[in-house]
């Protein structure tokens, strides 16, 4: 039998163009084993005019091999029934939502999610709740510390706290500079949010270093972070942003009239939706410090902190409540080391032996003092305990206001100012609030806002939606007429699969970073040991 003829595609005249338009009109559908005569053939077909009903062609047999031939219309119809069967599948193992079907085997790489003791501190919701506006709100602000320059990471912020939270509670905004905000600056703020808004200038005397300091001693001490290369170390205002938010930023005076405040960053993101009021659980279950990150510090912006922290409580006797504890190293060597034998009492004086031998009276113990070898004194150690560098990351912070305004925390801060450490070195607020709670607070006082999902710069916490307990979304478009708002919200329709031991409401996170619980900086162990530790593997 002579070959095939090679498969050549008409390219010329009005049959190559009309050729797959006409497809449904062909009178049959050749079984031949040649490719070339099926488009000779179709091509003659079109040509000559003839027509067909859809139902004949789609019985028409085709050869599927040299003795197997099926109807065309079973043949087209095999992969439509396997996408269904598929679909179907992962529709039944995501718990219902169709959207989340879909992406669940994008998200099969996923670690699981493991949960946590509740019975000292458990989600204030987990999945969606209808947000409840008829209570009264908490006396609360949203506060944020910004430059005109940074009015688009200003807007960022805002527009995702709004859709996410502040469009149902419309809580009020404080923004704060150590400048004027231009007229730009506060228009567009305003034209952002239905909420009431306030702009504030920082004093000198609240944002400068105090009168007291050494004007050469800071900037020698500044000028040698730089040199040294330490994140940020060389720019004096990030000094004073640091010292600002450890012990002066409640002193503000339109801070004055709250009780609770959350700290809102510029460039940050939410992922998730939070459809009740944070403020008014905080204050119904005893809360006063809510944090959703807890991670490392940079061990060079701190190498002293730890040591004046723990001199302080040290010095004010101050009996840990359990958050201390969180903040120290664990020793694993002690850890490993098997607890020794219990000593053998001593025999009573006068007993005899099993030899029969009388039992002097045992001499009294010498002390036999010896200084340490150097080799062995921890550098970094103070009283005894080391710093694990785990810090609150304080860019997300909900709080009382009443706990940083306490005489213990005002006599916190003055000892570390004293110390010189917020310019000779680059204390940040974030760990400094973070050791100011493990001296005066106890687990059941901090909350973790697991089901909060947050961005800031490279570190992200996603907390997975709670299966079956998710709510279709109201849309939330700001401007109508603006085709990016209408297509940023089209964005949010759709969110990620449910995850078993998630607690999000329709969290839509990143995906080009892992989330911090994965990471090796991350300190969660730290706090779950804490409050019960782990309930899953």
């Amino acid at each position: 039998m002579a070959p095939s003829p090679p498969l050549v595609a008409p390219t010329d005249g009005p049959i190559h163009r009309r050729l797959f338009r006409r497809l449904s009109s062909f009178p049959l559908l050749p079984r031949t084993n040649s490719a070339s005569r099926f488009l000779a053939d179709a091509a003659a077909a079109a040509a000559a005019g003839k027509s067909s009903r859809p139902v004949e062609l789609l019985r028409r047999r085709v050869r599927i091999r040299h003795n197997i031939s099926s109807p065309l219309g079973a043949v087209l119809l095999l992969p439509v029934m396997l996408v269904v069967l598929v679909l179907q599948f992962l529709h039944w193992h995501s718990g219902g939502s169709v959207m989340g079907s879909l992406l669940l085997s994008s998200s099969a790489h996923l670690p699981p999610i493991r949960s946590l003791n509740e019975t000292i501190d458990a989600p204030f919701s987990t999945g969606c709740m209808v947000p409840d506006t008829s209570k009264p709100r908490a006396n609360a602000v949203l506060v944020i510390l910004a430059r005109n320059k940074e009015l688009s990471g200003v807007l960022d912020s805002m527009n995702s706290i709004e859709r996410h939270f502040n469009r149902w509670f419309h809580y009020p905004y404080l923004f704060l500079n150590d400048g004027d905000f231009n007229s730009t600056f506060r228009a567009t703020v305003l034209n952002h949010t239905q909420s009431k808004v306030e702009f504030g200038t920082i004093s000198k005397e609240l944002w400068e270093f105090p009168a007291w300091s050494d004007p050469a001693e800071v900037a020698e001490g500044i000028a040698l972070q730089g040199d040294a290369a330490i994140m940020y170390g060389g720019m004096e205002s990030y000094h004073h942003m640091c010292r600002f938010y450890s012990g002066q930023f409640y002193k503000h005076p339109l801070l004055a009239k709250y009780d609770w405040y959350w700290r809102v960053e510029p460039d940050v993101k939410y992922f998730c939706d939070i459809t009740y009021d944070p403020f008014v659980y905080m204050q119904e279950q005893g809360k006063v410090y809510g944090f959703t990150i807890l991670i490392k510090e940079l061990v060079e912006t701190v190498p002293n902190l730890f040591r004046y922290a723990s001199g302080f409580r040290r010095s004010h006797n101050i009996a840990s409540k359990g958050m201390w504890e969180v903040f120290l190293q664990k020793d694993e060597k002690k850890r490993e080391e098997p607890p020794a034998p219990p000593p053998t009492p001593p025999a009573a004086e006068g007993e005899q032996t099993a030899e029969g031998a009388s039992i002097e009276p045992p001499a009294p113990p010498v002390e036999d003092f010896k200084f340490p070898e150097p080799k062995d004194i921890d550098p970094e150690a103070m009283n005894g305990e080391k710093y694990n560098l785990c810090h609150f990351w304080s860019n997300f912070e909900i709080a009382r206001l009443d706990f940083f305004r306490s005489r213990q925390y005002e006599e916190f801060f003055q000892f570390l100012d004293r110390s010189g450490g917020f310019w000779n070195e680059r204390w940040g607020d974030a760990p400094v609030h973070s050791l100011a709670a493990g001296i005066f607070l106890s687990p059941s006082q901090v909350h973790y806002f697991r089901d909060i999902g947050y961005r800031h710069t490279t570190i992200q916490h996603c907390p997975g939606n709670a299966p079956r307990k998710q709510l279709p979304r109201t849309p939330y478009v700001r401007d109508p007429r603006n085709k990016k708002d209408l297509e940023e919200d089209r964005y949010w329709d759709s969110w990620d699969v449910e995850r078993e031991n998630g607690v999000g409401c329709r969290c839509k996170c990143d995906t080009d970073i892992i989330d911090v619980e994965g990471k090796e900086g991350s300190c969660l162990p730290s706090w779950v040991d804490a409050v019960g530790g782990w309930t899953s593997p």
